[in-house]
């Protein structure tokens, strides 16, 4: 059985040539969307998969722009609208360098800080800017964001399933 991996989600129409608007959970955009590139659209409510080629990609505001092949206007890619990107995990290239770790790697793990403990857990990773902001959920509380930033994140343990932080002061609301 395949196991997917999301690493995005259509969520709009962009212009009338074809484009689609993604908000992207892709660890390397420049990979996955490359030309020629095949992605798998899901659908959950009506458990339906399509596979499709990427033509082209781009990034525009908060958003990744991609156009696929076959799709050439508006009407074909309205369907698509909140369809997931999807793609089989067995596909995943191991060869990361020490500090890097794709975002399904992290999503789950422990957050434990130096000097208060056990935080949470990271249910989401964003990517605005200059590095990514892990979104950790507490048991109490609201989320924490904690940047992706050497002096925060101290290490990233994957066979304890821990990532170790210290936490800046006034970082996390009570």
């Amino acid at each position: 059985m395949t196991k997917w991996l999301n690493v995005g989600k259509i969520v709009n129409t962009h212009g009338i040539q074809g484009e689609v608007r993604v908000i992207s959970r892709s660890d390397f955009k420049e990979e996955r969307y490359q030309k020629g590139n095949e992605l798998s659209l899901y659908n959950p409510e009506q458990d339906h998969r399509l596979v499709v080629t990427v033509v082209s990609w781009r990034q525009h505001k908060q958003f990744d722009l991609l156009t696929f092949e076959g799709y050439s206007n508006v009407n074909e890619v309205e369907p698509l609208r909140d369809y997931l990107l999807q793609v089989d995990a067995d596909t995943i290239d191991d060869d990361l360098a020490e500090d890097e770790f794709y975002y399904h790697e992290i999503i789950g793990l422990d957050v434990v800080d130096i000097n208060q403990g056990h935080i949470g857990k990271v249910k989401e990773i964003l990517s605005p800017g200059a590095n990514d902001v892990w979104v950790v959920q507490r048991l109490k509380g609201k989320d924490v964001l904690i940047p992706y930033i050497e002096n925060v994140i101290l290490k990233v343990d994957l066979s304890e399933k821990q990532v170790t932080v210290e936490i800046p002061e006034g970082l996390m609301d009570e």
